[in-house]
């Protein structure tokens, strides 16, 4: 069998409802990298969370971090990197009218940063322990910002995302990871380029690849892949974006690694 790259989303994707690892994906992962397949965490996770989950999965894999502006090796080196361009990330932490109750977050190469407390946000990472800083970056820190992002309830999002294009338009990428974390990225930083560049790396084919996803930001990694698939519980906006791609079930059910066992393990 011709080996594949697998690449997957992790929350409301690989990870159950408490954002943790089934047995059974565990499991699954581990076959798949017995018999060689390359495997791919694609997240608008900070890299250090993602690696924490790799741990947890007990392989070897190559990380698509902060919704592709990182892309690194199964040891860590840094083989792809998309960072805004520092005014821009200042301007988005200085001089945007956010709205009080919306938490300003931004990621470094090396820190998650958060404007003021939210215990919501640290209970969304307990499974890894990965933690933000108070407080914004210091200036030595302002060209390695992979994304500025915005957590709050989408109404409040909505008029942000329309102040957030106006003012940079084609200098910026911005999507959703969830309906309530607006996220903004260098314009070319997108899970799908990032894909690009490992399958490149890797010499395979665009169909030699499975992806899946269930939210806005995987819409570019899941045209790139040749054998993508939705999971059920993906944003609806994904379902009319890619009407021609397949939906499996939930991620409450491991529904990846069904589809693995079935796609590659179960045919050998």
């Amino acid at each position: 069998m011709t080996k594949k790259l697998v690449v997957t989303d992790l929350d409301n994707t690989l990870l159950n409802t408490r954002h943790e690892l089934d047995p059974l994906t565990i499991e699954t992962f581990q076959a798949l990298e017995a018999q060689g397949h390359h495997l791919a965490i694609a997240s608008g996770r900070h890299a250090i969370d993602i690696a924490e989950v790799r741990r947890q999965l007990g392989v070897q894999a190559h990380i698509i971090s902060t919704n592709g502006a990182w892309l690194q090796s199964p040891d860590d080196e840094v083989l792809f990197e998309r960072p805004l361009e520092a005014s821009i990330a200042r301007s988005l932490m200085t001089e945007l009218d956010v709205p009080a109750a919306v938490r300003l977050n931004v990621y470094t190469r090396e820190h998650w940063w958060v404007d003021a407390p939210d215990e919501a946000l640290l209970a969304f990472h307990e499974s890894t322990g990965f933690a933000y800083r108070l407080g914004q970056p210091g200036a030595d820190e302002h060209s390695h910002i992979g994304k500025v992002f915005f957590i709050g309830e989408p109404r409040l999002l909505a008029s942000l995302e329309t102040e957030i294009l106006a003012r940079f338009d084609t200098r910026v990428y911005v999507t959703y990871s969830l309906p309530n974390s607006l996220e903004v990225m260098a314009p070319d930083a997108n899970k799908g380029r990032a894909l690009s560049s490992l399958l490149e790396r890797l010499s395979l084919n665009a169909d030699d690849c499975l992806a899946f996803g269930d939210n806005l930001n995987d819409l570019e990694m899941l045209q790139v892949a040749g054998r993508p698939f939705v999971v059920s519980n993906a944003n609806p906006r994904l379902f009319t974006l890619l009407p021609e791609v397949p939906v499996i079930g939930d991620h409450h059910d491991a529904a990846v690694a069904r589809t693995l066992r079935s796609e590659l393990l179960d045919r050998r």
